[in-house]
């Protein structure tokens, strides 16, 4: 789920009470497409605790507009595989009833 203006249909995260372009504009939550592209990343050779290594730190660009910094999963963690542009997928993690993080995995065919 993602916000947006509902005047100019701009999407926007992290979510927020109002847009932050203009907050008097009303806002609004709609169901992204989970479509995202890798923009930039940083692999962390030694992850905290808990993580096992190595941890590739990644900014990704969602199809709907805004970025955001998550992990990709399903890939493995190196400059050979995390390549820029490369097509992504919603790989949401539960992690429990709660909380569930926004994780990407490389898109099928792409």
């Amino acid at each position: 789920m993602l916000q947006r203006s509902k005047k100019s249909g701009q999407a926007y995260f992290p979510p927020r009470p109002f847009f932050p372009g203009d907050p008097s504009q009303e806002v609004e939550w709609f169901q992204a497409s989970g479509k995202a592209t890798l923009l930039s990343y940083v692999i962390n050779n030694r992850p905290p605790p808990g993580f096992e290594g190595p941890v590739g730190l990644c900014v990704v660009k969602l199809a709907e507009g805004p970025t955001m910094l998550t992990n990709i999963t399903d890939c493995e963690q190196t400059p050979e595989a995390l390549i820029l542009d490369m097509a992504l997928e919603l790989a949401p993690h539960t992690v429990n009833e709660e909380v569930t993080l926004p994780l990407f995995r490389p898109a099928k065919g792409g």
